[in-house]
């Protein structure tokens, strides 16, 4: 691979890892607030008001970062993908237009409003502005994900003269059926994040001592939402999302699975570990004929593997692209194991007295992030080597004018900066969750 494109693809990498770190805590808090606000106005209990607030303002911070960190990469269309900018701007210029001037306008007017409009609206007025952020933060990440899902699965577009395309169907772009399916697998993943950490804190002040009330109510809708969550992540949206990659990119679906060998009653590898010289799995643990019956709805079905196709349609990196799936399927059915026994818990009525389960939480923090980046790294190593499937290679999106050393520098610099940043977040971060729900009250504000 050319050095020059290596640090592109690097750079991109790391810069769209590292954003995507804050969106999807903000787009799974946004439902989870609306929960809260809504308990709120039902019950007319203002410890739910306290619990909406800290939590907004969680939210707050972490909007602030996913906005710094995500006008780089727009730029970087420009400056690292400048060939990819030419060839598609026509088509997926659309959504990121849309994504900017509809819906991040409205979940940022919103969230302005929710912060400091809650003395001068009423209180059904007050809960519309957190429908109206969780609308504009879901909204921000459809568009989003539908201009990632053309890249996996074009549609909706026309070839120009000039060798780029255009688009020729709003429509099939917005209802392109890997957008949906890979929409609803990604805003599961975040409702997850935003549940566990949710719970997470809560559990936290349980083991602390400290503001009981609130910590139960971040515990429950915490451990039911990530209860939800989790088993929808799995059926239907997964399995949705799978079956869309066995339709459309089958080479994909055999690398992700290291299927070597084209099969009826292909198996499903759990564990083991790729041998690409050898093209098996080596010290594998399978359930036998599984992946047929998944893929196929039957166990006998013919499943093609990477032999099914030439060598350069394979994905670049089988072992990391299948490292990668089973760690996101992995955790997500540890994710569904934790969430059972902490709702069995909870509905015994011992979960806030069971510190074993509580620490079980406050640990399995991370994990959800681990998750999220997984499932990204598998959807993007499994498209090459296409840059949009079928229709430009990713050697052909990069700009040939920004050499290696260029492209490293300014990679060194991002880290350099976005070091600081995190430092920045977890500190903000630590001392909301040390002033805690009840932080205006004592404070006077």
């Amino acid at each position: 691979m050319d050095s020059a494109l290596l640090v592109h693809r690097i750079h991109f990498a790391f810069t769209v890892t590292f954003h995507y770190l804050f969106p999807q805590l903000t787009m799974g808090l946004a439902p989870l607030i609306v929960v809260l606000k809504t308990l709120a106005l039902r019950r007319n209990d203002e410890t739910y008001n306290q619990a909406a607030r800290f939590w907004v303002r969680i939210f707050g911070i972490n909007f602030v970062l996913g906005v710094v960190t995500g006008i780089p990469m727009e730029f970087q269309f420009g400056t690292n993908w400048s060939h990819f900018s030419r060839f598609a701007g026509g088509v997926i210029g659309q959504t990121l237009a849309m994504e900017g001037m509809f819906a991040f306008f409205l979940e940022s007017a919103f969230l302005g409003l929710f912060l400091y409009g809650e003395k001068r609206l009423s209180a059904r007025a007050h809960w519309w502005s957190a429908v109206a952020v969780f609308l504009g933060s879901w909204l921000s990440g459809f568009f989003i994900i539908a201009t990632d899902a053309w890249m996996q699965h074009p549609v909706g577009y026309a070839n120009t003269a000039d060798g780029s395309v255009q688009l020729s169907s709003f429509w099939e772009l917005v209802l392109n059926p890997w957008a949906w399916w890979q929409y609803a697998h990604n805003m599961s993943g975040a409702v997850i994040t935003g549940a566990f950490v949710m719970a997470s804190v809560g559990a936290f002040y349980l083991l602390w001592g400290k503001f009981q009330k609130h910590a139960r109510i971040f515990v429950r809708v915490g451990v039911i939402a990530g209860l939800i969550f989790s088993v929808l992540q799995l059926f239907p949206t997964g399995d949705g999302q799978g079956r869309m990659i066995a339709e459309n990119q089958p080479v994909t679906l055999a690398a992700m699975e290291a299927l070597f060998v084209t099969q009826p009653g292909a198996p499903l590898v759990i564990l083991g570990q790729p041998n690409l010289d050898e093209r098996k799995i080596d010290n594998p643990i399978e359930v036998p004929e599984a992946l047929s019956f998944l893929t196929y709805r039957a166990w006998k079905a013919n499943v093609q593997g990477l032999d099914a196709f030439p060598q350069n349609l394979w994905p670049d990196n089988v072992a990391l692209l299948y490292y990668s799936y089973h760690i996101m399927v992995g955790l997500g059915t540890i994710f569904i194991a934790i969430m059972l026994v902490a709702a069995f818990l909870l509905w015994r009525g011992k979960l806030f007295s069971a510190r074993w389960m509580l620490w079980i939480l406050v640990l399995a923090l991370p994990f959800p992030y681990i998750a999220n980046t997984a499932g990204w790294i598998t959807a993007e190593l499994g498209r090459q080597p296409w840059l949009v499937y079928g229709l430009m290679r990713t050697a052909a999106g990069y700009s040939k004018l920004v050499s290696a050393g260029n492209g490293m520098f300014t990679l060194l610099g991002f880290m350099g900066m976005y070091m600081v940043l995190g430092i920045l977040f977890l500190f903000l971060v630590r001392r909301e969750i040390e002033q805690g729900p009840e932080a205006e009250v004592s404070t006077g504000h």
